[in-house]
């Protein structure tokens, strides 16, 4: 009976220490680790979101840049922090990606960490040069499959959003396309525009401008659902039922953070992506705000991995 009571008794004090814990955070400044270089997608997002926070919470939120290996260096660095919610760690959806691309990663992409929000997605636009004869996606399937191999698509590099969203469309829709990897999506469209490739998956921001000047042709969105930017274009989905790529964004702690510290991170976020001005700049950016409960995100990364290594795995994508 003195072993059940001494238990309870310490049970009841961790969480009480807990809450008192997340009452008093944060007591110095949050790091915002990010894996990409500044000015990229998932930094703005950081810089756009960290100043509101800030307001609120009471502290200066900083934003951390450690680039390098896909962003895996930014979560290893993470994974590994002390668990009090003072560093925390904004990915995109390539942390669901490496973990089917590099097979040593440093660290579990999910066991490690704790699910704070998902913030924004934006999807891939399919374009074609604008002598290419299939104008949907339908079109492109039928005339793939007539001439299998003869259909070529620039990507920003092997593994990156844009090949593995063409190598998804491949793979539900039974038909082979022919990858051309470039070092990164400017050139790659450079090549899309003067016809020596004729398909490329990239970011809405960069196709938006080329498409409004009709240097390029917009196929499809690959979002679930059509996307504000780009109201009048199809989704791939429409023609192949349950395709969906998001370029989506989250945030997360390293694993053993207190629940009421995530809890009040999250509640800290969803306060600042209600916030009109962070919004509306949100979606300069190319991206819609979005925001989940740490279940949601943690359930949806999991089923992105999922997708991205049976993607990985059946399309035989190697990193070199």
């Amino acid at each position: 009976m003195k072993l059940v009571v001494i238990v309870a008794a310490a049970v009841t004090l961790a969480i009480l220490g807990n809450a008192l814990w997340a009452q008093s955070f944060p007591v110095r400044p949050i790091r915002i680790v990010v894996g990409f270089p500044p000015g990229g997608g998932v930094d703005v997002l950081a810089r756009i979101l960290g100043p509101k926070m800030s307001e609120s919470l009471g502290q200066p939120v900083v934003v951390d840049n450690r680039v390098g290996a896909g962003g895996t260096i930014a979560s290893d660095v993470v994974a590994r922090a002390t668990p009090d919610g003072h560093t925390i760690l904004i990915v995109s959806a390539s942390h669901a990606v490496t973990a089917s691309m590099y097979k040593k990663l440093t660290y579990d992409p999910v066991k490690d960490f704790k699910a704070i929000s998902l913030v924004a997605s934006s999807p891939n636009v399919l374009l074609s040069n604008v002598d290419f004869p299939a104008q949907s996606v339908n079109e492109l399937i039928k005339m793939a499959r007539a001439n299998p191999g003869s259909i070529n698509y620039a990507s920003g590099g092997i593994g990156t959003t844009g090949h593995l969203s063409a190598e998804l469309l491949s793979l539900l829709a039974g038909m082979q396309l022919i990858h051309v990897p470039y070092k990164g999506n400017p050139l790659a469209l450079v090549d899309l525009m003067a016809g020596r490739v004729q398909l490329m998956f990239t970011t809405v921001p960069t196709a938006l401008p080329q498409i409004k000047a009709g240097r390029v042709r917009a196929i499809a969105v690959t979002s679930a659902k059509r996307f504000v930017t780009l109201s009048d274009t199809p989704t791939v989905a429409e023609a192949v039922q349950g395709y969906e790529s998001a370029n989506w964004f989250g945030v997360l702690a390293p694993n053993g953070t207190p629940l009421a510290i995530v809890s009040k991170l999250h509640a800290e976020m969803a306060k600042a992506l209600a916030n009109k001005e962070v919004a509306d700049s949100i979606w300069r950016q190319g991206a819609e705000p979005l925001s989940s409960t740490p279940g949601e995100f943690e359930a949806y990364l999991k089923s992105e991995i999922a997708k991205w290594t049976r993607t990985v795995d059946r399309a035989g994508i190697r990193m070199e």
